[in-house]
């Protein structure tokens, strides 16, 4: 095996004095049997802290690799909002063993594929490439982990590319809804600001803020590593080690957890700007992922609304049966009606997404989706539907497990999230105990308008 590019690259530098739910899954080429997808999963922890997340499946002589830095908008404040996404940026400009593009250009050549993706509580690095070349990966990953170049002129070339991002967004409603709305639902916590920062931060942050920021999160103990594809477990352990146990551990980055003061009345936010449509969104705060009521309420948006099972699996089917659909989409309310709910590291947002049809105002629309929530309140979800709800759980558990890339996207957002890979491996045996009772007892919890934030985004032209 090689040696490791840290072991032998000075450190160039000190620290210094999408919007959407983000998740993708490559379309399978083959179809995994049960068994394949039900191998056994290892979790070590190296010396230095880092976590390696191992699953063997051999069905095809390719793997996908992954790093998760366990930071994102979450461990912002004020004044370097944006930074964990500029950051993410940087980390493509190279390091004096592999210059900027040649990352790209070297997993390109052997037939592979990256991708990166900034979110509220971590950054992904994703490498698929066939099997033979992962020790490629491990090369680029190890070293960048340590040695990435943030020059001044990357710096501000960066600082304008995502000054020209946000200013893309500015203009898609839905964006500029759910920016305000965020905002209004948290008066503490980080997740009330977008993941691509504001747009004074980006202007007045620093070169230094930059690299301090890599150096303190960027560090073993606060990564986890996942490959699953076509390898030995064993000798898979042994090679990563080999490329990133001499990593130096970083000082101990203090996940802290953040309050938010309780919501006691309802809030409400308008929005105008350009287009013909208008948008409601009813967002009430939710549980984090490891919370015993989180898997209930997401049984409960899949029989309402229809939605994915648990936020972060493939989209799939129709939710035209839903009780959401017939209450605001056949009877012409709105074009589109939906709900989503990720799993988050602390306590978030389930949101209900209304696109109104033209002609429709929004006082009406709203008043109609209360009164279809004030229904599933008297009369609650049925067994038949919560059924109903558990297959389609499964079929999209299977659905986003199908490719290599799936089964380590959710292993990784397991361990990084809730601090433990087995919860996705036992997500469907706990879905499976989960009652009609439960699916009432979340609803009466957390569906309550003391608890929401109402938005409404109202065209201009209207």
């Amino acid at each position: 095996m090689e040696e490791p590019p840290h072991a032998r690259v000075r450190i160039l530098h000190k620290p210094g004095a999408s919007y959407n739910f983000p998740f993708y899954f490559e379309k399978p080429c083959i179809s995994l049997s049960e068994e394949t997808m039900n191998r056994p999963v290892s979790r070590t922890v190296l010396d230095n802290g880092l976590t390696v997340v191992l699953k063997e499946m051999s069905h095809a002589p390719v793997i996908c690799f992954m790093v998760w830095y366990r930071v994102g908008s979450r461990n912002e404040r004020k004044g370097i909002t944006g930074i964990s996404h500029w950051v993410e940026h940087l980390m493509f400009g190279g390091t004096q063993t592999f210059a900027g593009g040649e990352f790209d250009r070297l997993i390109s050549r052997e037939g592979g594929h990256w991708n990166a993706f900034t979110w509220l509580d971590y950054t992904v690095y994703i490498e698929t490439v066939p099997a033979e070349q992962v020790d490629l990966c491990l090369r680029l990953e190890s070293d960048r982990m340590v040695n990435t170049i943030m020059g001044p002129e990357s710096v501000e070339l960066e600082r304008s590319v995502i000054l020209s991002e946000r200013a893309m967004y500015e203009n898609e409603p839905r964006f500029r809804l759910n920016e305000q709305l965020t905002a209004t639902a948290f008066h503490a916590h980080p997740y009330g600001h977008e993941v691509i920062g504001n747009e004074v931060d980006l202007r007045s942050m620093t070169r230094d803020d930059l690299c301090g920021y890599y150096r303190t999160h960027y560090v073993p103990n606060n990564a986890v590593v996942v490959a699953v594809g076509d390898f030995q477990s064993k000798e898979m352990l042994s090679r990563i080690a080999n490329f990133f146990a001499t990593i130096p551990q970083g000082e101990p980055v203090v996940l802290a957890t953040i309050g938010e003061p309780m919501q006691r009345s309802e809030r409400r936010i308008t929005v105008r700007g350009p287009g013909n449509t208008a948008y409601l969104t009813f967002a009430y705060r939710a549980p984090e992922a490891a919370h015993p009521d989180y898997l209930a309420l997401t049984l409960f948006n899949a029989a309402f609304t229809g939605g994915s099972s648990l936020g972060m699996f493939a989209g799939g089917g129709s939710n035209r049966s839903s009780r959401l659909y017939k209450a605001m989409v056949n009877t012409e309310l709105a074009a589109g009606a939906g709900g989503s709910m990720a799993p988050t590291m602390d306590p978030f947002l389930y949101t209900i997404d209304v696109v109104l049809r033209s002609g429709r105002m929004l006082p009406e629309v709203e008043a109609a989706l209360d009164a279809e929530l004030e229904r599933v309140t008297s009369s609650p979800i049925t067994r038949r539907e919560l059924d109903k709800a558990l297959k389609r759980a499964k079929a999209q558990f299977v659905m986003a497990g199908e490719s290599i890339s799936g089964q380590a996207h959710l292993l990784g957002l397991a361990e990084s999230t809730v601090g433990d890979c087995d919860w996705y491996e036992t997500i469907l045996e706990k879905l499976a105990k989960i009652r009609v009772d439960d699916l009432e007892r979340v609803c009466q919890k957390y569906l309550n308008k003391k608890n929401r934030t109402v938005g409404w985004y109202q065209p201009l032209e209207r």
